[in-house]
């Protein structure tokens, strides 16, 4: 188990590097001139050479890289060229956003998507099935930008005088503001230090923050907020772990194992809980953590459809303004958390299948 686990770690690093160079190189080929881009068109030609030069623009991609190397291997992302702010403290800011949008999504997506999935394999056949792998087929066939503007108009425009109604964009009501856990516990932290910034990333993800703090009013208001685009962002994965659920389920019980415990007089939930979905988990393990990806991925159009400060939009703006510090850093974390949770579930398979465990 040991070596399975180093083997596999090991086989991450080249994965992150190529994600490395791959962004490296295609964020300094997207046409446009970096300068302009932010300081506008019209910044003279001497400006412009001083700008580049300053933010070391004017040297060759290769010898860019190994400096840009060099920085990350100590933990330096580099310098925002559009702020001028470092990336990390930008990333500490956006990440908590995505993180909390992601989780929700790939909750609301797990449970749905397996719940619906074994519904349909049990009831094979029937108006339900039929109707579930149709909402399925709908699900993976809507692209996240037209159902998340579908949804704002109906719940935000349609609904906006019901109970019902929610905020169709931002993280929080106008004029709301969290107020950080260790301000409200009174923990002395200096600013600027490690622990400062580790505090900070912790209290920017808003409804743990009002958890912890008992901030009920901020943690309704942060959570209505957030139920529009995380159910537009896992409609695609919630239909495909559905329908992979399906198809496991069917695969499993029409197994023998499955027909004995039957004919023991084991009550059908038992059957279907404690033997069939238990030995089916592993497709459904595999395929959850390749929809990570995806909900990465929708991150990035959810975000900016929703009016959300995460690390999508961020990414979009980035390259909109040639920030390719920002690009760059934000995209090998995001490629860095989803090498993490493809290796966690490479993991769960010796957990859940003990024959991993003996080879």
């Amino acid at each position: 188990m040991i070596q399975y686990t180093i083997r596999r770690i090991f086989l991450a690093i080249p994965v992150l590097l190529a994600v490395l160079v791959v962004t490296f190189v295609l964020a300094r080929s997207i046409p446009g001139d970096p300068c302009r881009a932010i300081l506008g068109e019209k910044a003279t030609q001497a400006t412009c050479e001083v700008f580049i030069r300053n933010h070391g623009l004017d040297e060759p991609i290769h010898v860019q890289f190994f400096i840009f190397m060099g920085k990350m291997l100590r933990g330096d992302l580099g310098e925002s060229i559009r702020f001028s702010r470092p990336v990390s403290i930008i990333l500490i800011e956006r990440l908590p956003m995505t993180i909390e949008l992601g989780f929700s999504a790939m909750i609301i997506a797990v449970l749905v998507g397996v719940g619906a999935g074994i519904v349909s394999a049990v009831g094979r056949n029937s108006p339900v099935d039929v109707a579930t792998m149709i909402g399925a087929n709908l699900g993976v066939s809507l692209p996240v930008f037209f159902l998340g503007l579908l949804l704002i108009y109906f719940f935000a425009v349609i609904l906006k005088d019901s109970p019902l109604a929610l905020p169709p964009s931002g993280r929080l009501t106008a004029g709301m503001s969290p107020t950080p856990f260790y301000e409200v516990f009174n923990w002395p932290v200096e600013e600027g230090s490690l622990r400062y910034h580790v505090y900070g990333f912790i209290a920017n993800h808003f409804i743990f923050n009002a958890l912890i703090t008992g901030d009920w009013v901020l943690f309704w208001d942060a959570l209505k907020h957030l139920i529009l685009p995380a159910l537009a962002l896992s409609t695609i994965p919630m239909a495909i772990i559905a329908r992979i659920t399906r198809s496991s389920m069917l695969e499993v019980l029409g197994l023998d194992y499955v027909r004995t415990a039957h004919a023991k007089g084991l009550r059908k939930r038992d059957v279907i809980l404690g033997h069939a979905f238990r030995n089916a988990l592993l497709p459904l393990v595999t395929i959850i953590g390749l929809q990570l990806g995806t909900i990465l991925g929708g991150a990035v159009l959810t975000e900016t459809i929703f009016g959300l400060a995460g690390v999508g939009r961020s990414v979009v703006e980035a390259t909109f303004a040639r920030d390719f510090p920002v690009l760059q850093g934000f995209v090998i974390v995001i490629a860095a958390i989803y090498v993490l949770f493809n290796l966690l579930v490479d993991l769960s398979y010796a957990f859940f299948d003990p024959r991993i465990r003996l080879e």
